[in-house]
């Protein structure tokens, strides 16, 4: 391939992110299982590894660590299941919350335009209808999404335990992808790929614990309604990056907007997510878990949104260790280490238009990027 000429070669690179792009696209349903699967088993690995030193049966040293993955997830649907159903039974206190709101607003609004009070609420129920033929639609396809979350949970354990258990022949395989004399370099990519997605998937494990008991816990003592759940669908929407803290933030605005008819616990609620999310990004976070590579802000953006809508929210979820896999991959291979620049976070102390030393693919001074980005890797 070197010997091609440059054209031909870029060339041949675009033409295969497009066609990587096309198929995660097209098979996205069976694609983003396997992705998951395999990086739960890369966090189960020191659990299977302790059970075997300890002379466990290798089905039992597999079977276990899925258990408790199980047993985890069981908790969380518990837990949510619990909450709605306290939702649920306010329905009438919230109804009549979300009425005394929209009156505000509607007195708020009608004194600043000429728009009346019936026109506004002619306008609510149009939009209301619609509303509701949507979601007439929306849930004529629920049993079809319902039933591919069935089988994306259903599998799940399943490719779990046959990549624990066939982990050899897929180590095999990657070795003979490569020369003997690339085997040193193919080897320290899988530790460090390991490690990456060990602390990764450890480190938002670990995040969503204690920002749900710091953000939850302060809004109980406050006396905020709904505390716990605001605590926990903020803290797993802030493992999406950038994106997933507004949605937090709107989610919890709504929610006590719907339990109380003052705007005060709002501003309380906006103000305690403020100090936790300075709390997790600046101190507890890199404390915790340390960065070992840094992708810029912008392509974390760009590969949170592209996950989202190749995969959805487990596209969204995965966008980060999927990176940050790649560049270990792309800074190790001479033919895509242009790749592995893009994605990191290390800028040139100095300008490559004036420095030509700059443009070549060798290590250069560096200086940190404007901003940090959120992965935990």
């Amino acid at each position: 391939m070197k010997d091609m000429p440059l054209t031909v070669r870029r060339s041949i690179e675009l033409l295969g992110i497009a066609l990587v792009g096309a198929i995660f696209v097209i098979g996205n349903d069976i694609i983003m299982p396997v992705i998951m699967a395999f990086f739960i088993s890369i966090v189960l690995l020191p659990v299977f590894r302790f059970l075997r030193k300890y002379k466990f049966p290798e089905v039992a040293a597999i079977i276990l660590p899925i258990l408790l993955v199980l047993i985890f997830v069981g908790a969380i649907v518990w837990f949510f299941s619990s909450q709605i159903g306290i939702l649920v039974a306010d329905f009438p206190q919230i109804k009549s919350n979300v009425n005394t709101h929209l009156k505000s607003l509607s007195e708020w609004f009608s004194s600043i335009s000429h728009v009346s009070t019936t026109e506004q609420m002619k306008f609510i129920t149009e939009k209301s209808d619609d509303l509701l033929g949507m979601a007439g639609k929306a849930a004529s396809g629920a049993a079809v999404t319902l039933s591919s979350i069935f089988v994306f949970v259903g599998l799940l354990p399943i490719y779990i335990y046959l990549m624990l258990f066939y982990k050899d022949i897929l180590l095999r395989f990657i070795f003979m992808w490569f020369k003997p004399d690339h085997h040193p370099k193919v080897k320290e990519a899988i530790y460090e790929t390991e490690a990456i997605i060990k602390n990764y998937l450890i480190g938002l494990l670990i995040q969503v614990t204690y920002m749900t008991i710091l953000l939850g816990g302060i809004l109980l003592l406050i006396g905020i309604k709904h505390a716990l759940l605001i605590g926990v669908i903020f803290a797993i929407l802030n493992l999406i990056p950038y994106v997933g803290a507004l949605m937090g933030n709107i989610i919890g605005v709504l929610l006590t907007l719907t339990s109380s008819t003052e705007l005060w616990p709002v501003v309380t609620v906006l103000g305690v997510i403020a100090v936790v999310q300075f709390l997790d990004n600046n101190i507890l976070m890199p404390k915790i878990v340390g960065s070992k590579v840094k992708i810029n802000a912008l392509f974390a953006i760009l590969g949170v949104i592209i996950g989202g809508s190749i995969a959805g929210v487990s596209g969204m979820f995965l966008s980060m260790p999927i990176i940050a896999v790649l560049k270990v991959i792309f800074d190790r291979t001479e033919t895509f280490k242009q790749w592995g620049v893009l994605f990191g976070d290390e800028r040139p102390s100095k300008s490559p238009m004036t420095f030509a030393s700059f443009r070549k693919k060798k290590a250069v001074p560096a200086k940190p990027g404007v901003e940090k980005t959120k992965e935990k890797d």
